[in-house]
């Protein structure tokens, strides 16, 4: 029986178009391999060029519209002229918030012939996922500028953290580490010594989540070590949880231990499916590389593979994930950025070639 799924596209800006590109080129070819799973693409020019051509990250109506999708996939956006909380705030926060896509789903991976940066790691060292609260926290956007202009100017940046999405995110934490049976552990990112409302309150409701997990271990970290420890032995994390503003830096942080950004897939969840949820790789627009055909794609690929699993479509995401492990063999068939020669549309084809 054909299963069809309806995939609203937003390229963004720079070097998202070409990735992109690449993506929907190698989900076409999967799914024409497959055999019973089709795909219908709609395309949004939302993002910065867009901005600077009408005034807006995305139409009025843009969320309405995206509703009917079953999955959104996203470039990246950014791009001379427009500051990055207006590119940031009027589009993916609109979408992540409006969606309630209150998980930020992000795995760190060292795969085979990819060198890590630190010494002696091997494949199995290097295997974390990233689960962080994509919603309240710090990017809540609460606050305020007073006395603007004068000697007496006050910035106010209000974080905001409720119980009930506290607690179904770390709920959320201990479900992937019941599934993923590495380690059985969870780690809680946090800074409760410095921050004494919000942090404290994530420590109260982590130890309360904990105990309705106890075959699962937990460790509690302050944000700083938990840095340190990361490019010290990150052997030590399996699953770890954390706030907004700290999963944003460990996991930039994090892909650099896989072999940079050109490998950093994530996803912005709404588990439920109540509403579209969101895939973009971790990298941003790169606009001074744009359209030279140096995009590193792999990012973006493995973003799709994330898409595949949320939608359950296991052999197309094996498939698809395969023939990326496969292609790191041949440095040829890669970007400079990974020590080979080919161009963006290049890799995407030695893809689609090694797909079977």
């Amino acid at each position: 029986m054909m299963r069809e799924y309806k995939i609203a596209v937003i390229p963004g800006d720079g070097i998202g178009i070409e990735v992109v590109e690449e993506a929907l080129k190698i989900l076409k070819r999967a799914s024409e391999i497959v055999g019973d799973v089709k795909f219908s693409f709609d395309s949004f020019e939302w993002g910065c060029e867009y901005y600077l051509k009408t005034g807006k990250m995305m139409d009025e109506d843009g969320l309405d519209r995206l509703k009917k999708y079953d999955a959104i996939l996203l470039g990246a956006v950014g791009f001379p002229g427009v500051p990055d909380h207006i590119s940031l705030r009027d589009l993916l926060l609109k979408i992540r918030q409006g969606f309630d896509q209150y998980i930020n789903y992000r795995p760190v991976k060292l795969l085979e012939h990819v060198e890590c940066p630190l010494k002696g790691k091997k494949t199995e060292d290097v295997d974390i996922l990233f689960i962080r609260e994509n919603k309240e926290g710090e990017y809540a956007g609460v606050g305020s500028i007073l006395n603007e202009g004068q000697d007496s100017e006050i910035a106010l940046q209000t974080s905001v953290f409720t119980r009930k999405n506290t607690e179904r995110v770390m709920r959320f934490a201990f479900e992937e580490a019941k599934k993923r049976n590495k380690m059985n552990k969870v780690t809680s990112i946090t800074k409760s010594n410095a921050l004494n409302y919000s942090m404290v309150f994530w420590d109260k409701i982590f130890a309360e989540i904990s105990k309705e997990y106890p075959e699962i271990k937990t460790n509690a970290s302050h944000v700083d070590a938990a840095c340190m420890f990361l490019v010290q032995k990150p052997e030590i994390f399996d699953v770890v949880v954390a706030s907004n503003l700290f999963g944003d830096i460990m996991t930039d942080l994090a892909a650099a231990l896989r072999g940079g950004l050109g490998f950093a897939a994530g996803a912005n969840l709404n588990p439920e499916k109540k509403f579209p949820s969101m895939f973009e790789p971790v990298h941003g627009s790169a606009p001074d590389i744009a359209g030279k055909g140096l995009a590193n794609p792999l990012a973006m690929i493995w973003t799709a593979v994330l898409m595949l699993d949320f939608l359950g479509e296991k052999e197309l995401s094996k498939m698809i994930s395969n023939a990326l492990r496969n292609i790191l063999k041949y440095k040829d068939k890669l970007t400079s950025d990974l020590g080979g020669s080919a161009k963006t549309n290049k890799v995407g084809d030695s893809i689609c070639e090694l797909l079977r």
